[in-house]
């Protein structure tokens, strides 16, 4: 025990703190690169797999697409497909591999199109493993959160907690670290950082296994739980869970703009500038996970207080809050901007502002949502429906690089608008639908 947790709990946080920062790391340079760099030269005729077929493609669906646009809809393929595999992940699993064989392989997978990042000519290939990867890695790394607590043992939320911590301590790191090899050294040089810290993650993993909870079919006759089917209450609250997933869709199609168009937008509007010196704009993506690890103590504490343990209703309420928040975060831009003209900057205190304020909107919601799955879900198939809840962080992220389409066509205070009423929308619809929710969810777990 350590701190009154399982000390498994810590390996997978230093496991899941290297994988983010890998994957965060990427994701800090990705929008950067495509447009300051691989575009241009997939159109000066270099010879990278793919992406001319690719760009025909989205142009046959969407029309001619600028430089800016083409990179938008190419981060939300890619951030979206991330979160589309950890479906067939959590199956195979669940029937086949169990979590930790499944982990293990995704890993290996995202190492490799981590460090395939580094060579332009297999970027579309790169991205495909590091999709792979991710699906067998994502679903099964939260479960055995899970799996380290038996039913109804009131540590399992808090555990959650510090499990997010971990991902956003390594979150924090990669922008600094990749993002600055990235902008000040050369774009292979923070994509080659990615790669290492994801290896660094996967010797940590296979160092502690001992500490590990066995993979959930493995403790009870994997025969007998195969054999029996759902109960009506288990399908009731898996479609409890679906509809809840559905309408967090556009929370994260709105949440994910930091990486793609605020991104831009710290890049161009924000003024850097400290005392002569020049912050490398890729550390904005730093200022989220700083936060939540600041606050995700503070609220996981005040929200236990407030929560009772035999009732789940109070996790949909949070829910709800954390997509009003979110909205409510663009408001300050919207105030930064007015009236000043097209290309004059603002300090960057009003992005940390805002983001500030959409952090404490994630974390009403995203790890409240991961616990109430593992809380929830049948136990012969907790990755399967783990894989399912990332469905929504799919369609969300494909639609954030739809949305991100109209960053140059709208004016900013229309775009963020746009994004305040779709935050601010969602809280709302969760809140009409509580008491829907409740009759699924909420019953099953008592």
């Amino acid at each position: 025990m350590l701190f009154g947790h399982p000390i498994g709990l810590f390996i997978l946080f230093l496991t899941e703190m290297w994988e983010r920062f890998s994957f965060y790391g990427m994701r800090a340079l990705l929008v950067l690169y495509m447009t300051q760099y691989l575009i241009h030269a997939a159109q000066s005729g270099a010879d990278i797999v793919g992406f001319n077929s690719l760009q025909v493609a989205l142009e046959w669906i969407f029309g001619p697409l600028a430089i800016q646009p083409l990179a938008s809809q190419i981060y939300g393929l890619y951030t979206g497909f991330v979160y589309f595999t950890p479906l067939f992940g959590g199956i195979i699993a669940d029937r086949f591999l169990g979590q930790r064989k499944t982990v293990v392989i995704g890993g290996v997978l995202m190492a490799v199109g981590h460090f395939m990042m580094a060579f332009e000519a297999y970027f579309l290939i790169a991205l495909m493993l590091l999709i792979l990867g991710n699906g067998c890695f994502k679903p099964n790394i939260s479960t055995q959160v899970g799996n380290l607590y038996s039913i109804g043992d009131p540590r399992r939320d808090g555990a959650f907690t510090i499990f997010y911590m971990g991902i956003n301590l390594g979150a924090f790191f990669a922008p600094l670290v990749c993002g600055t090899l990235g902008q000040r050294y050369g774009w292979h040089y923070g994509f080659g950082a990615a790669g290492v810290g994801m290896v660094i993650g996967l010797i940590i993993y296979l160092a502690g296994q001992k500490y590990l909870a066995d993979d959930r079919f493995s403790q009870s006759h994997r025969m007998e739980m195969e054999s029996d089917p759902l109960t009506k209450e288990e399908w009731r609250a898996i479609g409890g869970l679906m509809v809840l997933a559905v309408v967090n869709i556009v929370f994260w199609a709105v949440y994910e703009q930091q990486g793609n168009t605020l991104q831009l937008f710290a890049d161009q509007r924000a003024d850097w500038d400290i005392f002569g010196w020049e912050m490398p704009s890729t550390w904005f993506q730093s200022l989220n996970p700083a936060f939540i690890f600041l606050l995700a103590p503070l609220i996981g504490g005040m929200s236990a207080k407030r929560t009772d343990k035999a009732n789940g209703d109070s996790s949909i309420r949070k829910m709800a809050f954390g997509a009003m928040m979110l909205g409510a975060s663009f408001l300050v831009l919207i105030v930064a901007i007015t009236g000043l003209e097209s290309k004059e900057k603002i300090s960057f205190l009003w992005l940390a502002l805002c983001t500030l304020i959409y952090t404490i909107g994630e974390l009403y919601l995203s790890p409240v949502g991961l616990s109430l799955v593992t809380k929830v879900s049948p136990a012969k198939a907790v990755s399967t429906v783990m894989g399912l809840w990332f469905l929504s962080t799919f369609f969300g992220n494909y639609l954030a690089g739809y949305i991100g389409t109209f960053y140059s066509s709208m004016s900013h205070t229309d775009f963020f608008l746009l994004l305040t009423v779709l935050g601010v929308g969602t809280g709302v619809v969760i809140f009409l639908i509580q008491h829907l929710l409740e009759k699924s969810i909420v019953r099953s777990m008592k």
